[in-house]
């Protein structure tokens, strides 16, 4: 845009608009040069030029050119309140450049949205499809209809899905998939999607609790389930392909006598998606002892490969990051004091794809980030992500907290203007 306007005055409407771009010397370049030009900027900045001018919008509206752009892996936090607002917006922050992004969503046609998960490359959101009863109606017999939408926030384009009853929404897991592919797990059973044949697919869920942190990854779905008595959590691994899903004995633990007491040492623990695709990562806080409600000493993440079925420590929060959320003990009286106390340092956990973001209420103004293979002799990268926008005038929720997102044109079957 300032290329194009540099040399002239401003452009009007028109017959000057067009005389000013037909001036412009970029305006005469072949396309094969544009696209080296703006294939030399990140995703969201060549996506940006598309209203510079017809010739921009032309060559970045090329699924080959698009698709040949370097991905966008984001981590996208929606307020509590941002969905709701005249300008709906979802906040983004790009660890690769360390900045704050703004992906509006006023493109979607509804009048409140809710972000839930991401796929690799698309955005889902849960929105009320429901038409308003009139005034006088009652307010009890409104229409409890939710659907999902998925969406490709940098696009402007969006695909509506079957529409469920709103107890999914309120009690359901969604996660997703490449392709197009949406699983969402509540306590007892779970609704499969895909977009051939666009319908959802219900099955029971076999399963001793409800699933805790469930991901999908490798064509199958993990999950973390407390086999334990009322009194202390015992936790232990489940996975499903998608395939069995709707079978009696889909759901099957993941065992190893080797492992030995690796799922003890946790306190609430949860599954993310490592790098690569084939290692899950779990993460939860270090037990400071096996006495009951003792408090952590550390977050502690470690890595399981799925090929090797092999876990190994990943990565340990710094005693002097994690004693920021209110955690972190020196000496054993310290921990006896922390317990009678009643210490709560809990750490919300959210991320993927070799990324891990860390947020509690001690914690204001900024999150904790662990980096998988950026330092692995030392248990990866930690730093702090500081100038969350909007902070502390709207509070944020680790519970809105989405998978890290591959923000890119295409999939066309998916989605429609």
């Amino acid at each position: 845009m300032r290329v194009c306007r540099a040399a002239g005055e401003e452009v009007t409407a028109g017959a000057e608009e067009a005389e000013a771009e037909a001036a412009c010397p970029i305006q005469l370049l072949p396309q094969d040069a544009l696209h080296n030009v703006l294939g030399r900027l990140p995703l969201h900045q060549a996506l940006a030029c598309r209203p510079v001018s017809r010739l921009f919008l032309d060559a970045l509206s090329s699924p080959p050119f698009l698709s040949s752009l370097p991905s966008l892996r984001l981590l996208a936090l929606r307020h509590p309140r941002a969905a709701s607002a005249p300008h709906p917006s979802l906040h983004a922050f790009d660890p690769d450049l360390r900045r704050w992004l703004r992906l509006p969503l006023s493109f979607l046609p509804f009048p409140s949205a809710s972000p839930v998960t991401a796929s690799p490359s698309l955005l889902y959101l849960w929105v009320d499809t429901a038409a308003p009863f009139p005034p006088a109606a009652d307010a009890s017999a409104k229409s409890q209809t939710k659907s999902l939408v998925v969406c490709n926030p940098l696009s402007g384009s969006y695909r509506l899905l079957p529409p469920l009853g709103s107890a999914w929404s309120r009690h359901g897991t969604v996660i997703a998939g490449p392709g197009g592919s949406v699983v969402i797990v509540t306590e007892l059973a779970a609704l499969s999607y895909a977009p051939s044949p666009d319908r959802w697919l219900k099955f029971p869920l076999s399963l001793p609790s409800k699933p805790r942190s469930p991901i999908m990854m490798s064509g199958s779905v993990f999950a973390l389930c407390d086999v334990g008595a009322p009194w202390r959590s015992q936790w232990k691994l489940f996975y499903c392909s998608l395939a069995d899903l709707g079978r009696a004995h889909g759901w099957a633990p993941i065992e190893r006598h080797e492992w030995g007491d690796v799922f003890d040492i946790f306190k609430r623990p949860r599954l993310l998606a490592g790098a690569g695709g084939r290692q899950l990562l779990m993460i939860g806080g270090l037990r400071s002892s096996f006495v009951l409600d003792a408090p952590c000493s550390t977050v502690l993440i470690l890595r399981l490969d799925l090929d090797t079925m092999e876990w190994d420590e990943a990565g340990r929060m710094p005693l002097e990051m994690y004693r920021c959320f209110g955690g972190g003990f020196s000496s054993p009286l310290e921990v006896v004091a922390a317990a009678a106390a009643g210490a709560n340092n809990k750490v919300k956990v959210f991320g993927g794809d070799g990324k891990v973001w860390f947020s509690g209420k001690r914690v204001r103004g900024k999150l904790a980030m662990w980096e998988e293979g950026a330092g692995k002799s030392d248990g990866g990268l930690w730093s702090w992500v500081d100038g969350i926008p909007g902070y502390p005038e709207v509070i944020l929720s680790g519970s809105y907290a989405l998978d890290p997102v591959k923000f890119v044109e295409g999939e066309p079957a998916l989605l429609s203007q």
